[in-house]
């Protein structure tokens, strides 16, 4: 079974915000993608990192491990985490796994941005 091809865009929206625009699968396998993408996003002095799911096909336990890893990082360098566009069964295991407690789910990039300003 050919694996989906995952890509991750970096925006700059703002002077204090990035969004990471996620296409693809998220699993074990995009972290040296997702860890990339953030070192590009997280310099600067960015105080906040907008995950948008809008693209997502498909995340297993090994890609909600990745966004463990990728908030402790962010927490580290004092930015808050923010994401949009996930759907409703996404957003459910994001509260299954009290990740929705650390990360602000909006529903849109709009909402997102007014958020992290």
């Amino acid at each position: 079974m050919p694996e989906t091809a995952t890509t991750l865009e970096v925006r700059e929206p703002t002077a204090d915000a990035r969004i990471i625009d996620i296409k693809g699968d998220i699993t074990a396998g995009s972290e040296d993608l997702l860890m990339e993408a953030y070192g590009r996003a997280s310099g600067g002095g960015v105080r906040a990192i907008v995950l948008s799911f809008v693209g997502l096909d498909y995340m297993n336990s090994g890609g909600i491990g990745l966004l463990v890893t990728l908030l402790v990082r962010a927490q580290r360098q004092r930015q808050r985490m923010l994401a949009f566009g996930l759907s409703d069964h996404y957003r459910q295991i994001f509260e299954l796994t009290r990740l929705d407690e650390a990360v602000s789910i909006h529903e849109s990039e709009d909402d997102a941005l007014a958020a992290a300003s």
